[in-house]
């Protein structure tokens, strides 16, 4: 007969780590450094399942800032190879030759199709405060077979990332009018044009592009060079905001290179007239046209012209369903950390003037629980895999007792060269001309890049590498 779920010493219990991608795989290696039991729980069928499904993008991190050192001296003794630290590797690069090797280490510590569909304290919601703390932490799951369970927790660590919520088209935060009924057509993904069938969807036809980020610049790169091979493949950019000096990155002043080759290949992508700009707009319905294209109409009741497709690459967002029964402290804007959210505001950050932190900022009112990764920036686009792996290693520490390491957090990243930060300002009233604060005028480029320096996302739609 087992014992009562109350007679389980919390000390005994595990870690939970939710998600197998790179920062919950970083923090499994920490904790194992440490000493300390983890279980990882990943939705998806392997190590960085939603990595995978971007895992035709090339990053614009290189290497050496896409492993994490306690993962490299996990990996070290067992014969592993760490790639040449100067390249750039695509999503599938990443979740291939290191995430699954990783997770392969851990072997029991990863637990895949397991879906994480509620946290609280054992019994007690979150409205009761006798002996709270002391309980420990359940977590519910569903196996891919239907099955669920109850998993007790020392901690929590939910590196779920925000892949699985994208933003919709409407620039009020809801689903424009219409979006819902016109979603055969819509697409919220950079589209992999390798494959034969995304390849038909967009080739010889007129698509819209909604988004101002890194994501948005891939598609649009993506879809001018099938423009040289497929005639009449034309794409329409929109956005909510007007063309400054800042709105392609840092270009030449970008520390990271292939992150400012990015943004002039998009550039490119309009002198060349492969793509239009649609600035100012804010998209309020999406209507079916008589040829069963779609026209878009902007809340100043603006009508475009009919598209074929439409591709929404306007952020993400974190889901905090399953978090309904914690007590979390959340930025009213961002829906990251309250004390964090100040250090990331995209209307005043690039993700190279994020200030360090840790387990402080990611702290919460409910004691040992912590949003990691590219989930703790919520809203925010301008996260980095190295931010997320000293986030981690901050955390475990913590957890661990060591509150000197914990407060110990030292971080350089590399500056965009661009003062605005990612922009969830979209004022379509600013300046279409301006040079930008700390950027020169991006140049053009040609779109085809040698691999070294090929145009990438890593950043609102693609989480765990570089931000937007």
């Amino acid at each position: 007969m087992s014992a009562p779920l109350t007679d389980v010493p919390t000390t005994a219990l595990p870690t939970v780590v939710i998600g197998a991608g790179p920062v919950g795989l970083a923090a499994a290696a920490h904790l194992t450094e440490r000493g300390i039991e983890a279980l990882v729980l990943e939705a998806g069928p392997a190590a960085g399942s939603a990595v995978r499904e971007w895992g035709h993008v090339r990053l614009f991190s290189t290497w050496s800032e896409l492993v994490d050192p306690a993962a490299e001296k996990l990996l070290a003794p067992t014969g592993w190879t760490a790639p040449d630290g100067a390249t750039y590797p695509s999503g599938a690069n990443w979740a291939e030759q290191y995430l699954q090797p990783l997770a392969d280490l851990l072997g029991d510590k990863v637990r895949y199709g397991a879906t994480v569909t509620g946290v609280s304290r054992l019994g007690r919601d979150r409205i009761v405060d006798a002996d709270r703390e002391q309980q420990p932490f359940t977590v519910r799951v569903t196996l891919a077979d239907g099955t669920e369970q109850r998993i007790l927790a020392r901690a929590v660590i939910d590196a779920s990332g925000t892949w699985t919520t994208p933003s919709p088209i409407g620039a009020d935060g809801l689903p424009a009018l219409g979006e819902h009924a016109a979603s055969v057509r819509i697409s919220y993904r950079v589209p992999d044009l390798k494959d034969p069938a995304a390849r038909a969807r967009y080739a010889g036809r007129r698509t819209a592009v909604i988004g101002s980020g890194a994501s948005a610049f891939t598609a649009l790169a993506t879809l001018a060079d099938l423009a040289k091979d497929e005639p009449g493949t034309h794409t329409v950019w929109i956005l909510r905001r007007g063309i400054s000096g800042s709105t392609f990155g840092g270009g030449t002043a970008d520390q990271l290179p292939a992150r400012g080759a990015l943004g002039l290949a998009a550039k490119a992508a309009v002198d060349s007239g492969h793509a239009d700009a649609v600035t100012g707009f804010r998209t309020g319905t999406v209507e079916p046209a008589e040829d069963g294209r779609l026209v878009l109409t902007g809340e100043d009741g603006r009508r475009l012209d009919p598209v074929d497709e439409v591709i929404v690459l306007t952020g993400l967002r974190p889901d905090l369903s399953f978090l309904s029964e914690i007590r979390l402290r959340l930025d009213e804007r961002l829906q990251a950390p309250a004390e964090l959210a100040p250090l990331i505001d995209p209307n005043q950050h690039s993700c190279g003037t994020v200030y360090p932190h840790g387990h402080r900022e990611l702290s919460h009112p409910e004691p040992g629980i912590y949003l990691a990764g590219m989930k703790s920036y919520g809203r925010a686009p301008t996260f980095l895999a190295m931010t997320g792996y000293e986030q981690v290693r901050s955390v475990v520490a913590a957890l661990a007792g060591d509150t000197e390491s914990a407060d110990r957090v030292e971080l350089t990243l590399p500056e965009t060269g661009v003062c605005g930060g990612a922009g969830l300002f979209d004022d379509p009233a600013a300046p279409q001309d301006s040079a930008g604060c700390c950027a020169p005028a991006p140049a053009l480029v040609q779109i085809g890049a040698p691999a070294a320096a090929t145009p990438a996302a890593d950043g609102e739609q693609v989480p765990g590498g570089c931000c937007s």
